[in-house]
């Protein structure tokens, strides 16, 4: 028998490869901004046809101290969080016969790409989808959503 290039033969083991059966996890960047909590929506509705996983990912920034001059910054972001953790689950009940998706909420810490990245590969996310920046500052260093997609890892969608 001859062997063909993308066939599992007897003698050749096969690999899993990630997202092959349809996307097990879909992930979502929120920061409570009115683009993330589109995208948070958009990302449910993908992972409720999909029957997969909806992980939602806040990244808490991390301010050096002398630029916090004071203020309690971890406090303020850990608020932000579990303010985030309660609009999103309020919003579950509101649509729960609509959305029937499974879904998580995780914080990390650090800069919004690199949280972002270091969470879809503790994940296994086989998708990200955030939303687009509001940001004036992105033009400076890059949005988070254009570097995402230029580590090309994952698909990425963008949602405005």
């Amino acid at each position: 028998m001859g062997r063909y290039p993308g066939r599992v033969s007897d003698d050749q083991p096969h690999r899993f490869e990630r997202g092959t059966d349809g996307p097990k996890v879909i992930m979502a960047g929120v920061d409570g901004s009115a683009s993330s909590l589109r995208a948070t929506a958009y990302a449910a509705g993908l992972a409720r046809r999909q029957k997969a996983l909806l992980a939602l990912v806040y990244v808490q920034p991390v301010i050096p101290a002398g630029a916090a001059m004071g203020a309690p910054v971890a406090g303020a972001t850990d608020e932000i969080a579990e303010g985030l953790v309660e609009e999103i689950r309020a919003s579950a009940e509101r649509v729960r016969d609509l959305w029937r998706v499974r879904w998580e909420f995780r914080t990390f810490r650090g800069d919004a790409y690199t949280g972002l990245v270091r969470a879809a590969e503790e994940l296994k996310a086989d998708a990200v989808v955030v939303g687009v920046s509001e940001s004036a500052g992105h033009r400076f260093v890059g949005s988070v959503a254009v570097r995402l997609v230029k580590a090309g890892r994952w698909p990425v969608t963008v949602v405005p």
